[in-house]
């Protein structure tokens, strides 16, 4: 059933077919993911911010805090199910902050210039009791928004945040991380429509390039037809020929490209952040970049397979090191990270030698494994010991390997 593994073989002398099969493919994606979406309970916005503030409270208590304050703009999308309190994007605090209690009790605190709009286009008042104050006087100390939110707590009682307050609250992230890994009903439903869009915008851009163009002018091309979908390009990473060989995180440059190009975007809508890459070449495909793209499908295809939950990021990385020397490439891990979880974040960790995360149930995945001059990436989620990936391209060209009594796909580079 494809979107899910496994999912059926196909091979280098089946290509064809595959490319003959590939509208019918496309067509069962949808209808399957139809039918996974079915089995999800309908849930609304309010019912989530309960369940989220729940976990909320189960991290107060086991920290034994009175409350936490969430200004980062990260929480604040995650706790609201997907609104923003960002206006300058270039920091990580947003202009309005939540308060959430250990009774359950939640605030909203922002100025006088800000509250009115929140209330009117961000957060319902019957989510969030609104705190007002003059713009002076939050702009009058660092930690006047922390000392307002201490003030609404019970006597003597502990003030947590995500960013740090000037000395008077304990910084929590680490622990508000935690809360978020594992997705709502309502994260999964804004996961999927995010995916499914940037997977469609990339592909369909990258199916319509011609050498000739510069990186800048197909990076912006990405930023504005995501933007038409309301999908704001966080990352946009773009190499052509030459720098496709050289470097893992490839700023767009002036250079015109000739025989080959790689997309790479993480896309960002309600807070949720998809990451995929895309590789195409002017005409047939190169023996060499696509030998070099099979391998890092192998790669892709044993983390994927060891993406279970209880798995240790440490583990992960194994896997990653592991399957590099297999498939006849040492030491790549060592050249670029290999992703990792992500939802709120591009990634929430990364997995590395001594990473002690662990897999979830419920939790999104974005592995990036690469070998010079190529990288394979898509955005899965795991439920239930399934892997849904949710960043396809339709008709884009798989790669798919198997890996024990399954297979898992990864996009191939296409030949325009």
């Amino acid at each position: 059933m494809a979107g899910f593994w496994p999912v059926e073989s196909i091979n280098e002398s089946a290509a064809k077919n595959e490319r003959n099969a590939s509208k019918w493919r496309s067509v069962s994606r949808f209808c399957f993911l139809c039918l996974f979406a079915a089995n999800e309970s309908p849930m609304t916005n309010h019912e989530e911010i309960a369940e989220k503030t729940e976990r909320l409270q189960r991290m107060l208590a086991a920290q034994n805090l009175g409350g936490v304050l969430i200004n980062a703009q990260h929480n604040f999308s995650w706790l609201t199910a997907g609104s923003s309190n960002g206006i300058d994007l270039s920091r990580d605090s947003g202009a309005a902050s939540l308060l959430v209690r250990d009774d359950g009790r939640r605030f909203l605190l922002a100025n006088r210039i800000e509250l009115r709009r929140f209330l009117d286009e961000e957060i319902p008042e019957d989510d969030f009791e609104p705190i007002e104050f003059a713009w002076e006087e939050e702009k009058s100390a660092p930690d006047f928004v922390a000392r307002r939110a201490i003030s609404l707590l019970q006597a003597n009682k502990t003030l947590g945040a995500d960013l740090p307050q000037n000395g008077v609250a304990i910084v929590v992230e680490p622990h508000l991380s935690e809360c978020r890994y594992e997705l709502t009903a309502g994260d999964i439903e804004r996961f999927r429509s995010l995916g499914h869009d940037a997977g469609t915008v990339i592909g369909g851009v990258a199916r319509s390039l011609v050498p000739g163009l510069t990186e800048k002018e197909v990076g912006r091309r990405c930023v504005d037809v995501l933007a038409t979908s309301d999908i704001q390009a966080i990352v946009t990473l773009v190499a052509a020929d030459e720098r496709l060989q050289k470097y893992r995180h490839p700023l767009p440059t002036d250079r015109v490209w000739k025989k080959a190009l790689m997309i790479v975007i993480c896309a960002r809508r309600h807070g949720l952040i998809a990451s995929l890459t895309r590789i195409v070449t002017a005409g047939r495909v190169p023996e060499g970049l696509r030998n070099r793209t099979m391998a890092t499908a192998e790669v892709n295809a044993r983390l994927l397979a060891a993406t279970r939950e209880g798995a240790t990021g440490a583990e992960l990385y194994a896997v990653a090191a592991e399957s590099y020397a297999a498939v006849g490439f040492p030491g790549e891990e060592k050249l670029h990270h290999q992703g990792g979880a992500c939802g709120y974040r591009t990634r929430e960790w990364v997995a590395h030698p001594t990473c002690s995360e662990t897999v979830r149930d419920r939790e999104a995945f974005a592995w990036n494994p690469s070998i010079t001059g190529t990288k394979v990436e898509e955005t899965v989620i795991l439920r239930n010991r399934e892997l849904e990936t949710i960043t396809i391209s339709p008709d884009w060209p798989q790669v798919e390997v198997q890996v024990g009594t399954r297979r898992y796909s990864s996009p191939d580079v296409l030949g325009l």
